[in-house]
């Protein structure tokens, strides 16, 4: 009978320890802890219930892009195209009802298919002509924002009925919870992405393309096929995010979206994502725009101008592609202090 080795199950709990403890999302997430705790003692107003409920509301559309942005990222794509596509189908869904004079919600559809549409056409291009993801999407960026100006002529639409900013504005069972309707919608997104990224051979199929896509087309994987779909979901995503946030505020304008893609990309990269592909989870994605959105509310909240925000994700990103590389590369120095690598 053999005896099992003590000192082998401490080694491998302690492995297992160093893994967990050195994952971005857990260094993000103790991260977010501070700065939470930081900008509470800077405000009182930060903590409570309905200032946090109110900040998962206005971050509904970054996070709804955010989550097939993953993916791409993942695949060591990019899509900087989502903020005009989200422009362009807010647009049109005033522009189906109002001008057009279709029902409100064949408007929403057409939104929808909008946005669906602008996907559809980055993955042509990107996977079916061969152009580089960064290349095709800086043109979309500047050809859909145009169209979405064109169509608009600079005016906007306003004067929804009622129903229509239930999703947008109310909290779910009316006054009795301070809830918002949205953040249901990305609860369900958040699970159903997530699921798809980490359970599936979709998600595992992503994480061959961005680590190596001619291995993975040796391999027999569906790489255009994979491709396509994720840029499709983007675009359609971005429909989405327009759909919540005509709601939200109440009109529509072509301007909509308008440096959304920074906040987006910042967030997924923020999350743990490489831009180089091949890691990342929707986790971390979450978890990066929790920080992005608390800093900017908490520092708002504190007194602090526009303009600091901005430099302040700014600083963020930079700091997160620095704290990407030393995890997956850490100097020798470091190495040799961690469990097991002495």
């Amino acid at each position: 009978m053999t005896t099992a080795n003590p000192a082998n199950h401490d080694s491998e709990f302690t492995m297992r320890l160093q893994g967990i403890l050195l994952r971005q999302e857990t260094i993000l997430f103790f991260i977010l802890i501070a700065g939470v705790v930081l900008m509470s003692l800077l405000s009182d107003v930060f903590l409570t219930p309905e200032n946090l409920l109110n900040q998962g509301r206005l971050a509904t559309e970054i996070a709804l892009m955010a989550l097939p942005m993953t993916l791409i990222i993942i695949t060591g794509g990019i899509d900087l195209s989502v903020g005009s596509t989200m422009g362009l189908s807010a647009i049109m869904l005033g522009v189906a009802w109002h001008n057009w004079g279709l029902p409100l919600e064949v408007a929403i559809l057409v939104a929808l298919l909008v946005g669906t549409a602008c996907g559809v056409f980055n993955a042509f291009f990107i996977t079916r002509v061969g152009l580089p993801p960064l290349i095709t999407t800086l043109a979309t960026l500047a050809l859909f924002r145009g169209l979405a100006e064109g169509v608009a002529q600079a005016r906007s639409v306003r004067g929804y009925p009622d129903w229509f900013y239930i999703l947008g504005q109310e909290d779910f069972l009316g006054d009795a919870t301070a809830f918002p309707n949205q953040l249901f919608l990305v609860i369900i997104s958040i699970i159903a992405v997530g699921a798809a990224l980490a359970w599936t051979p979709f998600g595992r199929s992503l994480y061959a393309i961005g680590n190596n896509e001619t291995a993975a087309r040796f391999s027999g994987l569906p790489v255009l096929r994979n491709k396509f779909a994720i840029y499709t979901l983007s675009g359609f995503m971005s429909g989405l995010a327009a759909w919540i946030f005509v709601s939200r505020v109440s009109t529509t304008r072509s301007d909509m979206g308008t440096g959304f893609e920074l906040t987006v990309i910042t967030a997924v990269v923020v999350g743990g994502t490489s831009i180089f592909g091949g890691s990342g989870s929707i986790l971390g994605t979450v978890l990066g725009l929790a920080l992005i959105q608390l800093m900017k509310n908490g520092l708002a909240l504190a007194g602090a101008k526009g303009d600091s925000t901005t430099i302040v994700v700014g600083v963020v990103l930079i700091v997160a592609v620095l704290l990407n590389a030393f995890i997956a590369n850490p100097p020798e120095r470091i190495r040799r202090l961690l469990p097991g690598q002495g």
